[in-house]
C-alpha cells in the first residue's frame, strides 16, 4: 500500500444468480469485477479488490468480505455510500471499515460460514424463493440428514468432496459446525463452518447427504466418503459422491477473522452462522 492511502474491509451483499462467480473473468461479468469497475472509479484508476474467497458461478453471499487501498480523502461510510451509487442492485455493501495495511481478507480470515437452503415444500417453487434455494419439491428426512452431518465435524480430508484439488495446500479442513434446521421458509438449511472449504465441497456435501436424507445412499456413505472406503458398485474402490447440489441455494453469510470468532464448544453440532 502506497504512502498517502487508507486500507478499507468491505463486507458485501450479492445475488450471484447473475455471475459467473466472484472472481474476474475477461469477457464475463464477476462481482469482483463489478466491484473493481466501480472502485476504479472513484479512485480515478484501477485498484485491486480481494475477497475472502472464490464464490462460484450462481453463488450468492450476505457476508463475503474484501479489501481494496483507496486514497486518504475517504472514509468507510462515504466510500460504501459511493459504492453503492455506482455497483448494479444485485450487489450491495453492507459496511466499508479502515483496517491495517496488512490485512489480506483471505489470508487472515480464520474461520467462513456457509448456508445451504433446500426448497422441501411447493412453496419453494414460487419465484420469490426458487431462485435463491434448491427447489426439490419433496420431503426429507431430516433425522438422516442431521446423523449424516454428525459425521462432519472435525478435522479431516475432504478430498472426496472436492472438484479440483489443491495437492499445494492439502485437502484437511477443520469443520468446527455443521447442522440441519428447518429453515424459515418453505424447507430445511444446513449450516456449516470451517477454518477452510475446497472447490465445490459444500455443494458436494449438500448433494450427498440429501441422497441420504431420500433413502437413496446408505447413511453410513457419509463416513466412508470420508474416510476414503471403496463403496459398492465402484470398480475402483474409490468413494463416490452424488451430484453436487445446484449453486443458487448456497450462501457465504460471514467470514471470521482474529477477535471477531463466535465460542463454540469442542466437537459441537449445532448453533450456526447469524
Amino acid at each position: 500500500m502506497s504512502p498517502g492511502e487508507i486500507r478499507f474491509k468491505l463486507t458485501l451483499h450479492y445475488d450471484g444468480s447473475g455471475f459467473h462467480g466472484w472472481q474476474a473473468q475477461p469477457g464475463s461479468p464477476t462481482v469482483q469485477g463489478e466491484v473493481e469497475r466501480a472502485v476504479a472509479r472513484l479512485a480515478g484508476g484501477r485498484r485491486p479488490v480481494v475477497g475472502s474467497g472464490r464464490t462460484d458461478a450462481g453463488v450468492h453471499a450476505t457476508g463475503q468480505v474484501a479489501a481494496v487501498s483507496m486514497p486518504a480523502r475517504w472514509d468507510g461510510p462515504d466510500l460504501a455510500r459511493a459504492l453503492n451509487a455506482l455497483l448494479p442492485n444485485s450487489i450491495w455493501v453492507r459496511g466499508a471499515v479502515a483496517v491495517s495495511g496488512g490485512f489480506h481478507p483471505r489470508r487472515d480470515a480464520v474461520l467462513r460460514h456457509y448456508l445451504y437452503r433446500v426448497g422441501t415444500e411447493e412453496e419453494a417453487a414460487s419465484p420469490f424463493h426458487r431462485p435463491w434455494c434448491w427447489p426439490l419439491l419433496r420431503p426429507l428426512d431430516l433425522e438422516r440428514a442431521k446423523r449424516a452431518a454428525h459425521s462432519i465435524v472435525g478435522e479431516r480430508s475432504f478430498r472426496a468432496f472436492a472438484r479440483a484439488g489443491q495437492p499445494q495446500r492439502g485437502y484437511r479442513c477443520r469443520v468446527v459446525r455443521a447442522r440441519w434446521s428447518r429453515w424459515d421458509g418453505p424447507g430445511v438449511a444446513f449450516e456449516i463452518s470451517a477454518n477452510r472449504f475446497l472447490h465445490r465441497m459444500v455443494r458436494y456435501l449438500v448433494g450427498t447427504m440429501v441422497e441420504i436424507a431420500l433413502g437413496r445412499r446408505d447413511e453410513s456413505d457419509m463416513l466412508r466418503l470420508l474416510q476414503r472406503q471403496s463403496l459398492p458398485g465402484d470398480a475402483k474402490g474409490v468413494p463416490i459422491t452424488s451430484s453436487p447440489a445446484p449453486p443458487g441455494g448456497l450462501f457465504l453469510v460471514r467470514v471470521d477473522y482474529p477477535g471477531t470468532v463466535v465460542p463454540t464448544r469442542a466437537g459441537e453440532v449445532g448453533g450456526g452462522p447469524r
